[in-house]
């Protein structure tokens, strides 16, 4: 059991740390071969800070544990939304001048719709996840679509001024963005394999796991990148960095994990998680797309998201103790 934890550990420093310098790679190399900035903060970026989230959730998947891969997928939109920007918006209140952003806050809010009805039934199947990988490619023929339009964002500036900062040779960025990958994948292992034996030794289901330790391991990139971003003042890379995830999370992480091994959703993950991640998802939706104009997440709101998601991992906790 000492191993596994000391796994766990490792493999998330490593992946946090290689996840890092994967978005730093690929977004520098992606600018480099001309890439307009707000199409590198939709895509690129989005990707890369996914990327942590696919390679468990592939991995755990392969390996017979879709407990591991679908917690982690839903686990990490529930702590992007209440936990990270939470805190962030505690830190700063949020202001949403993006456009972009705008549009997707009621496209998550659909996705998660289409998330929900798909566990209702108590699986994922492999036409399921076909689904939602055909929607995650209409997605990107869109976002890709939008980021290449003319018309000035928000978005697109402040991600310029963060690729100005973060500017570096095309070697040095294609050398981050090969490392950052390789050791996403071998920090996914080890991290994978310590999360599935400490279920085991503890008897709790690989979906709590998913949910608690592995989620919030995986969000960490987010957490880092959003922190920095709304001290900076960017606050739209700061909710631009949650949106662009919590997609990527629930289309083609699910999407992948599904194709590669189909998996039975016990009724919890409906009654519990998918109505605790559409309520969130819902309220992100009000408080952030600005009916009488721009957007705003203030301290008071960020304190409540807090507050849900402490109620929340008390809850999951609670069930592992109280059986």
């Amino acid at each position: 059991m000492t191993f596994a934890f000391i796994a766990v550990v490792s493999g998330l420093a490593l992946l946090v740390w290689s996840a890092d310098r994967f978005v730093e790679g690929s977004a520098s190399t992606a600018r480099h071969f001309g890439m307009p900035p707000l199409l590198i903060g939709m895509v690129i970026v989005g990707f890369g800070t996914s990327a942590p989230e696919m390679v468990v959730s592939a991995l755990a998947a392969s390996q017979g544990n879709p407990g591991i891969a679908l917690g982690n997928a839903y686990g990490s939109n529930i702590t992007n939304i209440a936990l990270i920007l939470g805190l962030t918006a505690l830190i700063s209140p949020i202001a949403v001048h993006s456009q972009v952003l705008r549009k997707e806050l009621p496209i998550l809010t659909v996705i998660t719709a289409l998330a929900a009805w798909q566990v209702w039934d108590g699986e994922i199947s492999r036409l399921d996840a076909f689904v939602l990988l055909g929607a995650f490619s209409g997605m990107m023929v869109w976002t890709i679509w939008q980021g290449m339009q003319k018309k000035q964002d928000v978005l697109g500036r402040e991600m310029e001024k963060e690729l100005d900062v973060h500017a570096m040779p095309i070697r040095r960025a294609l050398f981050r963005l090969l490392a950052g990958l390789l050791l996403l994948i071998v920090s996914s292992r080890i991290l994978v394999w310590g999360a599935v034996e400490i279920a085991h030794g503890f008897g709790v289901s690989d979906l709590i796991i998913g949910l608690t330790i592995v989620a919030i391991g995986t969000s960490l990139p987010e957490m880092a990148s959003s922190i920095i971003a709304t001290r900076r003042g960017e606050h739209d890379i700061a909710l631009g960095n949650v949106l662009g995830s919590n997609l990527f999370n629930t289309l083609a992480v699910v999407g992948i994990a599904g194709t590669i091994h189909p998996m039975t959703v016990g009724p919890e993950v409906f009654s519990r998680d998918m109505l605790v991640m559409a309520a969130l998802t819902a309220s992100l939706f009000v408080i952030g797309y600005g009916f009488r104009g721009p957007g705003r997440i203030n301290r008071i709101e960020g304190a409540a998201l807090l507050v849900c998601y402490v109620g929340y991992t008390a809850y999951l906790i609670s069930t592992v103790f109280g059986r």
